[in-house]
């Protein structure tokens, strides 16, 4: 996944991106929300926020800073922010998740829906992730990971050739994943429809420094 075939990728994707993947992704999206426990005060970060669907589950009184390195989705989500009156406590800035220009130790909690088979180099963002939330803070992760089933995965690791046009890398393995980034997991669930996408929970370990990219 390179950063120009991403961005062309999603600027074809931006105008129907919710009707593509809004409801069937959702519940993901509120399984992250939930368990992120907001308390008001809080400021949370939100990297590939995409066209903002997840923005309008996030309870008051907590900011969500919300980032994506897409001109055509952030539109998006800057009108879902006019429509659904949320300006007042998200902010949305165009940044690529891989090179933060935020300060270590900004934000409670970091959140990465549907990104990490996006991005160019997944254990680069994990990275970038940990160093500006803050110690202690906590870091949750939701997305699809090659199958466990030996068919599916099959099917899955053929159409890797086809990233680019997916617009995701359907082939990333999970415990490479993991082991790669030294994530300290304390939850691993299934979510959406099947199980077929996985919410990992993990606190922020700053001392765990990641391997090399995956």
């Amino acid at each position: 996944m390179e950063l120009d075939t991403i961005l062309r990728t999603y600027r074809r994707y931006a105008r129907n991106y919710d009707r593509y993947f809004g409801p069937i992704l959702q519940p993901g999206r509120r399984s992250i929300v939930e368990r992120l426990r907001c308390r008001a005060g809080e400021r949370i970060l939100e990297v590939g926020v995409g066209t903002g669907l997840s923005l309008p589950l996030y309870p008051g009184g907590v900011h969500v800073v919300g980032i994506d390195i897409s001109a055509e989705m952030l539109a998006q989500a800057h009108a879902r922010l006019v429509h659904e009156h949320l300006a007042h406590r998200v902010s949305l800035v165009r940044m690529d998740a891989e090179r933060m220009a935020f300060a270590d130790d900004s934000f409670d909690k970091v959140v990465a829906m549907y990104v990490v088979s996006v991005v160019p180099d997944p254990v680069r963002l994990v990275q970038e992730m940990r160093r500006v939330c803050r110690p202690g803070g906590q870091l949750y992760i939701v997305n699809h990971f090659l199958s466990p089933y030996p068919a599916i995965a099959l099917l899955e690791r053929a159409a890797a050739p086809l990233s680019g046009l997916l617009g995701f890398r359907p082939n990333l393995c999970l415990e490479e994943f993991i082991a790669r980034t030294r994530l300290q997991v304390v939850e691993r669930t299934r979510v959406n429809a099947f199980g077929l996408w996985t919410l990992l929970r993990a606190d922020n370990d700053k001392a765990a420094p990641a391997g090399p990219s995956v």
